[in-house]
């Protein structure tokens, strides 16, 4: 992994104002790049808005499939990386919770949602593959709010070569520093067990089914320590620097990088 700054994205998105929160979107990546950011990560359904009912419904007769070019432009012109989330309608009987995945040369591919929570379920179809992305800069993963407490996808993404961990949420419900010290309980291990660095950033504000999102976004060194943090009620990007000597110094560690001394075959 190289050196990176990165961008995670609080953004409010307003159910079915496709063209209106891409705009937004293009805003945010223009200030990021200008900041100097390699990779920008919006909130899990940023494009759509979180829709929990009739999500076939969310694009209000626009091709669903002009707005994932879109974001394909937007990371060509800004010259990074963007991982951002929306509806993804296809052939399947149910839509997709999904992240696309692209940089200057164009889509490096999509993430679906694997594990859904139980209120998804009845809405959405779940993706069927964990995998990890690849870029000259870096290796990273994706996995999606619900997802990050599932040990096992973090675990399986380092085991694949992920040197990041992103993890776009759309969490309601409480105020943002509840919401940030429940993050605590978890994202840490996630990079500590593993390795690598873990990312997050939520949707903020309210939706038209009656949601509220706190704001709140952090990143974690991959020995687990807090390297950036902000939790609000409105929009912000958290900027960051992911040090490739501090993976190095931890990977190199004999008693600080637990993967090598996994055994598997005891955990069938």
């Amino acid at each position: 992994m190289d050196d990176l700054k990165i961008a995670a994205i609080c953004m409010h998105s307003v159910t079915g104002e496709i063209e209106k929160n891409l705009d937004r979107m293009q805003s945010f990546v223009s200030e990021a790049s200008k900041e100097g950011a390699d990779i920008v990560c919006f909130p899990e359904l940023c494009v759509t808005g979180y829709v929990l009912e009739r999500p076939l419904d969310a694009y209000g007769g626009l091709d669903s499939k002009k707005a994932m070019e879109r974001l394909v432009l937007m990371a060509r012109e800004a010259d990074l990386i963007l991982i951002a989330g929306l509806i993804e309608i296809g052939d399947d009987e149910k839509p997709y919770i999904s992240q696309v995945i692209a940089d200057p040369k164009g889509l490096i591919g999509i993430y679906r949602k694997t594990h859904l929570s139980p209120t998804e379920k009845d809405v959405y179809g779940a993706g069927q593959e964990i995998k990890v992305f690849y870029n000259e800069s870096a290796t990273f993963g994706v996995q999606l709010c619900y997802e990050a407490h599932f040990p096992e996808i973090s675990t399986c993404m380092a085991l694949m070569g992920a040197d990041i961990v992103f993890i776009p949420h759309a969490s309601p419900r409480g105020e943002p520093d509840e919401k940030f010290k429940s993050w605590l309980r978890h994202l840490p291990a996630r990079a500590f067990d593993n390795g690598v660095f873990v990312v997050a950033c939520n949707q903020v504000g309210e939706t038209t089914e009656g949601l509220s999102f706190p704001g709140v976004a952090v990143v974690f060194g991959p020995d687990g320590r807090l390297l950036a943090k902000y939790a609000g009620k409105r929009e912000r990007i958290l900027f960051a620097e992911l040090g490739a000597g501090m993976l190095r110094d931890i990977r190199t560690h004999r008693m600080r990088y637990f993967l090598p001394e996994r055994r598997p075959q005891l955990y069938k």
